[in-house]
């Protein structure tokens, strides 16, 4: 089967464990998790790709973006509280 074949049939595979109880549960956890974070850097912060190529680049770069995050979230955390 090819890759592709494989991909589209990955969600429909998942469907039935994630309508146990027990996986509706642990599928709710993912809004909780990092998810949030990736999606507020990509709409946000703007980051849809990295420019710097290579893996160290990428890894420089990752860094950054974390960091400015990060000092986001502290400073509205200290103005909240």
């Amino acid at each position: 089967m090819p890759r592709r074949q494989q991909r589209l049939k990955t969600p429909r595979r998942s469907r039935p464990w994630r309508s146990t109880p027990e996986g509706r549960k642990l599928y709710a956890l993912r809004k909780q998790t990092p998810e949030p974070v990736f999606g507020i850097i990509k709409s946000v912060l703007g980051l849809r790709q990295f420019p710097l190529r290579g893996l160290d680049g990428v890894r420089d770069e990752w860094n950054l973006v974390t960091m400015a995050w990060n000092l986001q979230r502290m400073f509205a955390l200290r103005l909240a509280g």
